[in-house]
């Protein structure tokens, strides 16, 4: 297994043990949807619940830097909050489910893929559509700046073109605000091929 791996991995284990729906997002699903690049961290959506804080906290704790108050507020304000392994540094962003249907959709559309083989290690991550459109939400978000939020969105699309359901992206851009850089990416991505 790659050592990168190992903390989200760790994390997954423990919101599995939980029952905590998740699915992983950024750029290790970048990766898995066939785009190699380097990563410090992960993202993973979760839907979190208070009465499990203790419990999570308790699991992590030891290997993770991890504050309870975080979690709260995140929990609260449908936010975010961050574990940091301390053996690696490897950041692990969580990320709480707003209330808006694109949200729900990248649990309810959440796919099992491989992510380690030895051994052998199924994760749940997002699917190439709405890996896309989560990319553009936060490219769109800072500014419109990050080339590799933008590199990853076309390399995605690259790959995976002729698979994918443009109808569900298109609908899922417009619900975002971001149909306008769907197109200009679907059109960059259609030159470069």
């Amino acid at each position: 297994m790659t050592d990168w791996l190992l903390p989200p991995l760790q994390v997954i284990s423990v919101l599995e043990a939980l029952e905590m729906p998740y699915v992983i997002g950024g750029s290790v699903a970048t990766l898995v949807h066939g785009v190699p690049r380097l990563t410090n961290d992960a993202d993973i959506v979760v839907d979190f619940e208070l009465d499990k804080l203790e419990s999570f906290v308790a699991a992590v704790e030891h290997d993770f830097y991890v504050e309870r108050e975080a979690i709260r507020q995140a929990i609260k304000r449908r936010g975010s909050f961050n574990l940091l392994h301390y053996k690696t540094m490897f950041k692990v962003d969580m990320f709480l489910p707003k209330d808006r249907s694109f949200d729900r959709a990248q649990l309810s559309r959440r796919i099992l893929r491989v992510l380690s083989s030895e051994p052998p290690r199924k994760v749940y991550v997002l699917t190439a559509e709405d890996n896309i459109v989560a990319k553009l939400e936060w490219f769109r978000m800072g500014g419109e700046v990050s080339q590799q939020q933008w590199r990853d969105v076309l390399g995605i699309l690259k790959t995976k073109l002729k698979e994918l359901d443009t109808d569900y992206m298109s609908a899922a851009a417009e619900s975002l605000d971001v149909s306008d850089l769907l197109t200009l990416a679907i059109e960059a991505a259609r030159k470069e091929d």
